[in-house]
């Protein structure tokens, strides 16, 4: 009789716990909640509970938090291509003292090259930033076998220079005038004049003639000076040999570069709702950037968040297709010159490019034979296998691949 009651009181304490369990877990999954009248919701950042329709103040914070943190890692992959930019022309100056006009950086050796990310050992660059808002820039440009650009500060080129510019290698005088400028006024014949998007610029150049004479000419003759004023003679910061980085920033760094950089620039229709989802994370033009505690737990989490998804796109481009069948080989760049179409923001696209590179231009987008350079990409091997540091590849290139000017790995 006593080994009956013993089982007896088993079973009903396993009918107890049994009971129990399925009080406690008496939520509803996401995909199949009501959305009404008394209900606790399982969502991936916690139980969310109704109690006569109303979240509870528990729940209010735990979707605040969810949203904030959402926002955070998409305004991350929005605003990649900016704060690259931003962050580039910050350690540029900070290391190579090219900060004021007519200050160039000259970026020769591994460890000056290092610090950019796309730079190859091949090519010599020499580097500036200007800001228009001081003023439209112009630039009394030389003759000779070079070539250059000007870009924004979205990384969208703006006009080419020397061979591949409108001046065809015969030189000229360009005229860059910010965005919120009357280009009309400087326009005169002869003149090569662009309006910049953005106030903050970038101006990069190369020497395709290795000769010491071209590049003592170049120096010599080229001038750069606001419209109105008195031309200037530009220096050169050679031998530099310094360790750097131009990487963007992470952590809360990053959101304290973007909310400089859009305090800068006028705001283009394309970016105002991007702002408006920044403001409660205390990012905000025309004011002080002084995020809370909570702020920034968010943004650092979500500049994180962001970081991985991107890197995650840049390895496996959901976007994109293979360049040719059966391999992991893509475009680096699968994205229009403008970043926008008819229909969208090609936010994904551009920023994938972006996150492990620098700088765009017509000819890198849209190359033609003889002309322009060729981008391409993999970050698997043959067999599909990731690639790594610690393993040695073979990469084999097919012979009369057309070439004039470098190859680079």
């Amino acid at each position: 009789m006593k080994k009956i009651n013993l089982y007896l009181g088993v079973i009903f304490a396993l009918l107890i716990i049994g009971c129990q369990t399925e009080d406690n877990s008496n939520s509803t999954q996401l995909k199949e909640a009501k959305l009404y009248g008394d209900e606790i919701i399982s969502t991936p950042y916690g139980e969310i509970e109704l109690q006569h329709n109303y979240i509870t103040d528990e729940g209010s914070q735990k979707l605040f938090d969810a949203m904030d943190l959402q926002r955070a890692s998409q305004a991350y992959i929005w605003s990649t291509p900016l704060v690259s930019m931003t962050t580039w022309q910050i350690e540029q100056d900070k290391n190579y003292g090219t900060g004021k006009l007519g200050q160039f950086g000259v970026f020769l050796s591994l460890k000056e090259k290092r610090g950019i990310v796309t730079a190859n050992l091949t090519t010599p660059y020499i580097l500036q930033f200007c800001n228009l808002s001081e003023g439209a820039l112009v630039i009394d440009y030389p003759a000779g076998a070079t070539a250059g650009g000007l870009l924004d500060f979205w990384q969208r080129p703006l006009a080419d220079l020397g061979l591949t510019g409108p001046d065809q290698g015969k030189g000229g005088r360009y005229i860059v005038v910010s965005p919120e400028e009357n280009i009309e006024k400087y326009k005169s014949e002869g003149v090569y004049v662009y309006q910049s998007p953005t106030n903050n610029i970038f101006v990069g150049l190369r020497l395709l003639d290795p000769s010491p004479e071209l590049a003592q000419k170049f120096k010599n003759t080229i001038k750069m000076g606001r419209f109105g004023k008195e031309m200037i003679s530009c220096t050169f910061n050679e031998n530099v040999d310094k360790e750097w980085s131009g990487t963007a920033y992470r952590g809360l760094d990053y959101w304290k570069t973007l909310h400089r950089v859009i305090n800068e620039e006028p705001v283009r229709e394309q970016d105002k709702a991007w702002l408006a989802l920044l403001e409660p994370l205390g990012i905000e033009k025309g004011k002080e950037f002084a995020p809370s505690e909570r702020q920034k737990k968010l943004l650092i989490e979500g500049a994180s968040l962001g970081e991985l998804m991107l890197r995650n796109m840049q390895t496996n481009p959901r976007f994109a297709h293979v360049y040719w069948e059966g391999t992991s080989w893509y475009k680096s760049f699968d994205f229009t010159i403008p970043q926008i179409t008819d229909t969208k923001v090609e936010i994904d696209e551009r920023a994938v490019w972006f996150y492990e590179a620098v700088a765009s231009t017509e000819g890198m987008v849209n190359p033609v034979v003889g002309q322009g350079q060729i981008y391409m990409t993999t970050k698997r091997d043959n067999n599909g296998n990731l690639l790594r540091a610690d393993k040695t590849y073979k990469l084999t290139v097919p012979k009369d691949v057309p070439v004039a000017q470098f190859w680079a790995l």
